[in-house]
């Protein structure tokens, strides 16, 4: 698999134990080195391969996974309310939470222009890593252990029904928990920084005294960063 490895000891032997460790999988260290590599990084080290293939995979592996689960856990709903809930278990808002907590964003291999402007915390960086891993883990150890990856990840999520709400809707979310806490309307600022092809925009979102961030690579995406931050903040108060 030497030609899977986007450069030799591009991701530390110490590094790969540690977040194997977080995910409780021992995933072959090439194809996690691949995994970890956004395309920035490959682009500054001759073209390397990147994981945007391990993503698409991932993306399957994903899906496949949500979708089950919850039609065998929930005989009650029908098609469409199974649709708007693995919507939500697998957007890009949801994938960045888990990332986050996992801590994904310090393992990531990024280009400097990349890693300057704040990627390791961009919510789509993020969730398309996140699909990459679960790619990675699906051709190192078979499906049945790539789906149980995804299910120990993802369980919080499909546990929580307020979840499903906020994580395709944060915003709307968020003004929602403000009027029933009797908290002031949300307020959004917005700074974008970077060049025409690559802006990086950051949203702060104000509510009474809680003011949280996000960043994305639209206005609408930061945005949405931020509210989810503050609903989370607004609901552990609550």
């Amino acid at each position: 698999m030497t030609d899977l490895t986007p450069a030799s000891g591009a991701l530390s032997a110490a590094d790969a134990a540690g977040l194997a460790q977080k995910l409780g999988v021992d995933i072959d260290p090439e194809l996690l080195s691949l995994a970890l590599t956004h395309r920035s990084w490959a682009y500054e080290h001759g073209q390397a391969p990147h994981n945007e293939r391990l993503e698409f995979l991932g993306d399957s592996v994903l899906g496949q996974a949500v979708t089950v689960r919850l039609f065998t856990r929930h005989p009650e709903l029908d098609e469409g309310s199974l649709a708007k809930r693995r919507a939500a278990v697998v957007s890009t808002v949801a994938l960045a939470e888990v990332a986050r907590r996992i801590g994904l964003g310090e393992h990531i291999l990024l280009g400097r222009g990349e890693d300057q402007t704040g990627g390791r915390d961009k919510d789509s960086i993020l969730a398309d890593t996140m699909e990459a891993v679960f790619g990675a883990t699906f051709l190192s150890l078979g499906a049945d252990a790539a789906t149980a990856l995804v299910l120990r990840l993802l369980e919080p999520l499909m546990d929580d029904p307020e979840r499903f709400g906020v994580a395709m809707d944060p915003k709307t979310s968020l003004q929602e928990l403000s009027a029933r806490g009797g908290h002031p309307a949300p307020v959004y600022a917005v700074v974008a920084a970077g060049p025409d092809h690559d802006r990086v925009f950051t949203a702060t979102v104000t509510v009474g005294d809680v003011a949280e961030s996000g960043t994305g690579t639209s206005k609408k995406q930061a945005e949405m960063a931020a509210a989810l931050a503050a609903w989370t903040t607004l609901s552990a108060r609550a």
